[in-house]
């Protein structure tokens, strides 16, 4: 008997890494790409080129779409927080000038707000050595990008955008989970699209002049942002959280800025310090102890 990819013991190990390498990756096609195009412009593009991606596939596959008003309303709200608000944000937090190690270490809350959350409110217990592993894992993401950390760049508006962002993928991730724990992907993919086309492209004109100048990078950034990141990484973020525990996936999340600070080395020779592979390692030890899930004596700790 053929066991289904789904249920093979590295599924779930490919769909993390496959997340926190694209996403990591993400930080720095955005900014090559903010240089062409603002940010609301940007996901225009970005929004209009993924629904003419899923559209197709929609279409000759004929998945179930959501039964009811409610359902689909659903979607829309999830799709517009995880898409549309928190892109936007943390786009406008690059556009405005705040270094990537400020985003990154703001936007790296995201997984302690989540076991707030999720503690709270959706009975998911963390155990004293996973609050230890969330803990561990901001550390060691200050650390990673501390020397790229300039208070300075900080604005109001920049500070806004970036916790307007935070508390959007928050609420977003937890939102599909909870109301959309059965929707189909692809058509999840393509609703939310359209939504956020929808609300962004009228931005996008309105504010910016809808101004951009095209260029190879910029298409690029596009084609890897909506195939890789907005369909694939986003897709697997929802796969891993229907699976798994809600904090445990989203800490993935203090990884990302350790695929940039590769990818920086690997493209423009940028040596980490020893702060930065101190924070590497710390970082890596509050995700193991996240990840390491919990066995039925810790549950009574």
């Amino acid at each position: 008997m053929t066991i289904p990819f789904s249920e093979r013991r590295w599924f779930e190990p490919f769909l993390a890494w496959y997340f926190v390498i694209v996403w990591g990756s993400g930080y720095i096609a955005t900014k090559a790409a903010l240089q062409y195009a603002p940010p609301f412009t940007f996901l225009s593009l970005r929004y209009a080129f993924g629904v003419l991606c899923v559209l197709p596939i929609v279409l000759i596959a004929r998945p179930a779409w959501p039964g009811t008003r409610a359902a689909l309303g659903h979607v829309i709200v999830a799709g517009l927080l995880m898409h549309a608000v928190n892109m936007s944000g943390s786009h406008y937090t690059q556009y405005l000038g705040v270094s990537a190690g400020i985003a990154a270490v703001l936007l790296s809350v995201q997984p302690l707000l989540t076991a707030l959350i999720a503690s709270r409110w959706m009975g998911e217990r963390l155990s004293r050595r996973q609050w230890v592993g969330v803990i561990l894992g901001l550390a060691g993401v200050v650390l990673v990008v501390w020397h790229k950390i300039d208070v300075r760049e900080m604005t109001l508006a920049a500070l806004v955008a970036v916790t307007v962002s935070l508390l959007a993928v928050t609420a977003g991730t937890l939102y599909q989970r909870v109301f959309c724990p059965l929707v189909d992907l692809r058509v999840s993919a393509l609703i939310q699209f359209i939504a956020s086309l929808v609300l962004l492209a009228p931005l996008a004109y309105v504010i910016e002049g809808f101004k951009v100048q095209w260029t190879w990078v910029l298409v690029l950034a596009v084609i890897f942002l909506v195939t890789f990141a907005s369909i694939g990484a986003v897709s697997a973020l929802h796969v891993l959280m229907r699976r798994g525990h809600a904090t445990r996936v989203t800490s993935l999340l203090y990884l990302t800025p350790i695929i940039a600070v590769m990818l920086e080395l690997l493209l423009f020779k940028v040596v980490p310090t020893p702060l930065s592979l101190l924070g590497i390692a710390i970082t890596c030890a509050g995700v193991a102890l996240l990840a390491w899930k919990r066995e039925p004596s810790e549950a009574r700790e």
